[in-house]
């Protein structure tokens, strides 16, 4: 069964905003993940964007909030709309391309599903009422984001 997870996007002030949110919720993070972490030919980074988060996440029982920092690149976040997307982690590829089929049609695909950078199946859109969406199946995903 699919898990579904608040994630949260931020103007460079994602690392700040978890610091927050542990020091509220307790715990500690499961994951976080920087731009330089991810640099590659393929996926080059910005020397500005290196250290920003990519991908972090704090278990809260048995979800976790997650977020990120907005490249430069996709523009800035605007602060007065939603800036979050609900996250749904697969337990198989099939599972991930139903669901990502299934919720995205008819809305706007921002990043195919399919083999990330990062090492997961992944996929971004926003559905056909506004709601953006991402789908990831992780292999190595043990019930921690």
């Amino acid at each position: 069964m699919a898990l579904i997870n608040p994630h949260i996007n931020f103007n460079g002030n994602a690392e700040e905003a978890f610091n927050f949110y542990k020091s509220v919720f307790g715990g500690e993070f499961a994951k976080i993940m920087r731009f330089k972490d991810i640099s590659s030919a393929e996926f080059p980074v910005a020397e500005n964007e290196a250290n920003k988060i990519m991908h972090i996440a704090l278990p809260i029982g048995k979800n976790s909030l997650m977020g990120n920092d907005v490249p430069e690149i996709m523009g800035t976040v605007n602060e007065n709309e939603n800036r979050s997307k609900i996250c749904i982690n697969t337990e198989s590829r099939e599972e991930a391309d139903k669901l990502f089929n299934g919720l995205s049609a008819g809305g706007n695909i921002e990043m195919p599903i399919g083999d990330s950078p990062w090492g997961s199946y992944f996929g971004m859109f926003r559905d056909k009422f506004g709601i953006e969406w991402m789908v990831d199946f992780d292999p190595n995903y043990k019930g921690k984001i």
